[in-house]
């Protein structure tokens, strides 16, 4: 069944539309409603968080082979990065569904639950972390030191001191990772909304791959300076800075091909392709999908 486009005689979005007869209708007025986009929020909202909780607590490396020796910021060919960006940058990919399929106003909503998201996060982390633990909690480090014949071990301060260096986080991490993602997210949401307009709805590939470069571009410049300046030397900071928004960019054009699929068939699924052509760009704008 078709979804209702009012107004579709005036929609300036019709425009777009190279091909009447694929079931996709170009507009730039957004239905009442989606098939599929609570979907697609719940699974922006999971990477989200499972990539700050699992991910954002240890760091590994890649080695290049190829790499030029003595090159920055990878002299000796080892690029140094948080094990998160794996996954994390899998939200990027989502955003730029969430804003080709269904515009900025929808993303924008979708930005906003995930910050309430680890704004909860974070509250719940600083509770739990900070409630005494018990003597008798046992892990799989108190297990280590008790075959290991400790006898000055408490079990569960050592457990809570695991606990700690995996869940919990300074204030200036926890206010960096917020700020970077808010204001990363919104500008990635933004530029791909605007090059959708530019290229008229063409070269799906300019605008994710571009939007991720502006984006988490942005998302870096903010977090590693919050976080880190002044605890790292200034050459870490930017070191690390720049190693991880590369490979977050890198990692972005690899899965071209897969948001390509995703795009195309959520694109036949909802039957249409918004063009935010009158959008509120705000971040706080208060209009609501039609």
């Amino acid at each position: 069944m078709e979804n209702p486009l009012p107004g579709a005689a005036s929609d300036p979005g019709a425009a777009f539309d190279t091909d009447p007869d694929d079931g996709i209708r170009a507009t730039s007025r957004a239905p009442v409603t989606f098939r599929y986009y609570d979907f697609v929020m719940a699974g922006f909202v999971a990477i989200l968080l499972l990539s700050n909780i699992i991910g954002a607590a240890k760091l590994t490396f890649v080695e290049v082979p190829f790499w030029p020796e003595g090159l920055w910021p990878a002299p000796d060919g080892v690029f140094i990065y948080g094990a998160g960006i794996l996954f994390f940058p899998l939200g990027y990919v989502i955003g730029d569904v969430l804003t080709e399929i269904y515009g900025f106003a929808r993303a924008r909503r979708v930005i906003w639950t995930g910050f309430a998201a680890m704004v909860f996060l974070a509250f719940m982390s600083w509770v739990v972390v900070g409630m005494p633990a018990f003597d008798g909690w046992t892990c799989a480090a108190s297990d280590s030191l008790a075959m290991q014949g400790d006898p000055d071990a408490v079990a569960g301060a050592v457990c809570q001191q695991t606990y700690v260096s995996v869940f919990g986080s300074t204030w200036r991490i926890v206010l960096a990772s917020i700020t970077a993602f808010w204001a990363g997210e919104f500008v990635n949401s933004y530029v791909m909304a605007r090059m959708k307009v530019w290229t008229k709805g063409k070269a799906l590939w300019t605008r994710t791959i571009g939007s991720t470069v502006v984006g988490q571009g942005v998302d870096s410049l903010i977090f590693y300076p919050v976080a880190f300046w002044g605890i790292w030397t200034t050459e870490a900071v930017v070191t690390v800075m720049v190693t991880n928004w590369l490979l977050k960019v890198v990692w972005e054009a690899l899965l071209t091909p897969v948001t390509y699929l995703v795009v195309g068939k959520l694109k036949k699924a909802e039957g249409v392709d918004l063009f935010d052509i009158d959008t509120d760009f705000s971040p706080f704008g208060s209009e609501k999908p039609a």
